[in-house]
């Protein structure tokens, strides 16, 4: 099981208005698109379905019956580029007490600088009626799958939404220079994960609160990421004390590609004091306020091939961080309990 990411059609898919525009300007953009989204629902939509789904699925049944199912799924890839409210690629599966959640963080966007979120209206009441579906205590895990991480090294997060706060008009306007500039930062420096996304932010962060609160709250509450190229282990604080569940931000790219030391300084920098200094004076340019939450690494960053896995046995949790070596070795560089009462 897993969800979309950019590259399932291209990089830095749909980062922005001003980015579809000019793929939609070239000859090759609709075959790329609708090529991506077929070989999408073929290779992993139909997995991500439970079976019961599965059966229910109306293309899935004329699909199958027909001798040959490329029309009907180009017709559907169509639709699905045209209106991408029309089809939901985000999915929940339960798992006996442990609830898995996948957000659909690429097509589903809304692009407009006026009404940006990485959600429609549509796709983010669904997601938080599954969050909370079935009410208290009906889980002792939740899993939310993301490709972008929620919780960035706070000055990236800073600068993203510095960036979005300049290309939707808060310095100059949205036609102004300090708009232009920031469009072509955004592009260059895929400046599109959560904090891009400021609105969307705050939705999810006060979700997962209150997913993760009251007495029958869940153990954990793990968001799941990839996308960054390297790992780490992010907690969040609330100003208010927060939920009772532990919340932490899982994130694991497994195969990477190889990463100059300039950039991994500069993640680490990210985290620093002095990054978080600097994204702050951005943010006060930007007029952009604070988050909702702080937060602090509790581990990592790593980089190399690497697998992060996380072991739930009742309402105890397990993370381990395997990396690769010379020789085809495997050896665990990380390996904690996610136990609420060792919530930092």
């Amino acid at each position: 099981m897993g969800a979309f990411g950019d590259h399932d059609v291209i990089d830095d898919w749909n980062t922005s208005a001003a980015w579809l525009a000019g793929m939609r300007a070239t000859h090759w953009w609709s075959e790329r698109v609708l090529s991506g989204l077929m070989s999408y629902w073929v290779y992993q939509h139909l997995g991500n379905l439970s079976p019961a789904e599965l059966a229910a699925d109306p293309l899935y049944a004329k699909v199958c019956a027909a001798p040959d199912g490329t029309d009907l799924l180009r017709r559907f890839a169509a639709e699905a580029d045209a209106d991408p409210a029309c089809v939901r690629w985000s999915y929940r599966r339960d798992f006996g007490r442990t609830r898995l959640l996948m957000i659909d963080t690429r097509a589903a966007r809304v692009l407009r600088e006026d009404g940006r979120a990485m959600l429609d209206g549509a796709e983010a009441s669904w997601v938080r009626a599954q969050a909370l579906a079935d009410g208290p205590g009906a889980y002792d895990h939740l899993l939310v799958g993301s490709s972008l991480p929620w919780l960035l090294p706070p000055l990236i997060h800073d600068a993203e939404s510095w960036n979005a706060a300049l290309c939707r008009g808060e310095r100059g306007g949205p036609e102004g220079r300090w708009a232009r500039f920031a469009e072509e930062l955004r592009q260059r420096a895929d400046l599109e994960h959560w904090s891009a996304f400021p609105s969307s932010f705050e939705a999810l962060t006060d979700l997962l609160a209150e997913a993760g609160s009251g007495p029958q709250a869940p153990a954990t509450v793990c968001v799941l990421s990839g996308d960054v190229h390297h790992a780490y282990v992010a907690e969040p604080r609330w100003p208010d004390g927060g939920p009772e569940a532990r919340v932490v931000q899982l994130t694991c790219s497994p195969l990477h590609n190889a990463i100059p030391v300039s950039v991994r300084l500069g993640f680490r920098f990210g985290w620093s004091r002095a990054g978080r200094a600097l994204g702050r004076a951005l943010a006060r340019h930007g007029r952009t306020g604070g988050p909702p939450v702080t937060w602090r690494r509790t581990g990592g960053p790593w980089f190399g091939n690497q697998l992060m896995t996380l072991v739930l046995r009742g309402r105890d949790a397990r993370l381990r961080l395997d990396q690769a070596r010379a020789g085809g070795r495997w050896v665990t560089v990380d390996e904690r309990d996610l136990d609420v009462r060792d919530r930092p």
